[in-house]
């Protein structure tokens, strides 16, 4: 047990296994637990851990909710790992005693008594196991899959929707991290609230604190009127973090409290406003590499690893290739299907840039092809190597709109890019603000 008041150095122990839900099991197993908890007044309830991960304080939207004043509204958690369950306290008021001990951190293995405030709760870890299995479905939300690691992803999503647990998704550029975001909110007891999004990547380092927790008239220089952050707009719904591995590190322990306290402080304000959002956040880094390396803080690592999905490359799964295209062709206006030897191209191409750049491609062939079925000819791609099937004829141009070919030029060139807003700019001799606005213009994702 540790009864200091900084946070285990946990970087030394931490290795891909230790976050990512291997593949090649049922997805997402945990141990389950049982609290009895006697409040404050006598009062006794009983709540069963059938999550990896809950949260304890008097705040009505905890996963176990004491009513005792001498409770903070957000007081500790406890979350599964392989050697146990683990107790944090939360920066409680009256702390989190632990067999007799206040302690920040402990690792729990047999029942034992814990104090919070005038409550308590005796603790009783179970020994069976409990797990989620993949989904019989073969989409969530606008997510689309048959291979067992999608369906794995489906079986995770499905169970934590209902939950306020936080989620970290991984995976290169292109994989579809925004869609799970978005998929995980509409799912969620919280759909009618706002979906707020948050790219650290995209925003000046000066202004992310400002952007992230709002600021105050006059707070610094530009700062002509009293502004919300993505905290404040996101309250009652979700907030999507993306490339949080961008974040700078003096940045991260104020990111950390508004997880852990649940509350925001405006720049140049000294009010802490308290808000209800369920975070998500996303990286196509290695956030253990990063840890291991000092950029990013072992104590927010653990904060957002509550949950971590790994989404595959597509050239890993290229059983969801064709369903993914003929969603894709479904979905427009007219629909349209793919011959047999348009599947066998897309079926052989590598995808560097993912489901993204299938979606582009499949949406660049739409508006030049004047067929209700796509043929291996009317694809164009943006790297055109390891294409098993050769393509016969060279797409026309004649009778095209300006808007179309732009569109097309557009789309080829930011899947070239790998996603790369600012590159694909340069590589088309235009500001970074502009390509943003035809981005929106032509509903290029």
């Amino acid at each position: 047990m540790s009864d200091d008041n900084k946070t285990n150095d946990i970087s030394d122990g931490l290795d891909d296994s230790t976050i990512q839900f291997n593949l090649d099991r049922p997805a997402l197993r945990f141990r389950v637990g049982r609290l009895i908890v006697t409040q404050s007044d006598g009062t006794r309830f009983e709540r069963t851990i059938d999550l990896p991960h809950v949260r304890i304080g008097s705040a009505p939207n905890n996963d176990v909710t004491v009513f005792d004043g001498s409770v903070s509204r957000y007081h500790c958690e406890l979350r599964h790992t392989d050697d146990g369950f683990l107790i944090r306290d939360l920066g409680s008021t009256n702390g989190t005693v632990v067999g007799g001990l206040r302690v920040k951190e402990a690792l729990i293995q047999d029942e034992i008594l814990i104090h919070l405030g005038r409550s308590n709760i005796r603790f009783v870890p179970g020994k069976e196991e409990t797990r989620v299995d993949p989904s019989m479905d073969v989409r969530f939300g606008s997510l689309w899959g048959r291979s067992q690691g999608m369906r794995e992803i489906f079986g995770i999503l499905q169970k934590v929707a209902a939950t306020d647990l936080t989620l970290t998704v991984q995976g290169e550029t292109g994989t579809g991290k925004d869609l799970v975001a978005r998929a995980l909110h509409d799912a969620s007891p919280r759909s009618d609230g706002p979906f707020v999004v948050f790219d650290a990547g995209a925003v000046a380092s000066n202004l992310i604190e400002s952007e992230l927790f709002g600021h105050e008239k006059g707070a610094f220089t530009g700062a002509t009127e009293q502004r919300q952050g993505a905290f404040e707009r996101a309250d009652g719904g979700t907030l999507f973090i993306d490339e949080i591995g961008e974040l700078a590190l003096e940045l991260q322990p104020k990111l950390l409290r508004a997880l852990e306290q649940r509350e925001v402080q405006r720049v140049g304000g000294s009010k802490r406003i308290p808000v209800d959002v369920r975070v998500v956040c996303a990286t196509n880094r290695s956030l253990v590499d990063e840890v291991k390396k000092g950029r990013f803080r072992d104590d927010l690592f653990f904060r957002i690893s509550v949950v971590v999905l790994v989404l595959p490359p597509l050239r890993d799964r290229r059983e969801d290739i064709q369903l993914l295209a003929d969603a894709f062709l479904r979905s427009g206006t007219p629909p349209m299907s793919a011959a047999p030897d348009a599947v066998s191209v897309l079926q052989n191409y590598d995808w560097p840039g993912n489901v993204r750049e299938l979606r582009n491609v499949i949406d660049t062939a739409r508006a030049m092809c004047n067929a209700e079925v796509l043929h291996a000819k009317d694809l164009i791609f943006a790297h055109e190597r390891d294409i098993s099937v050769q393509k016969e004829g060279a797409m026309s141009l004649a009778g095209k709109t300006l808007e179309t070919i732009e569109r097309a030029a557009i789309a080829q060139t930011l899947a070239h890019f790998g996603g790369n807003r600012s590159a694909a700019a340069r590589a088309l001799g235009i500001a970074p603000s502009t390509l943003y606005l035809k981005l929106k213009k032509y509903g290029i994702g």
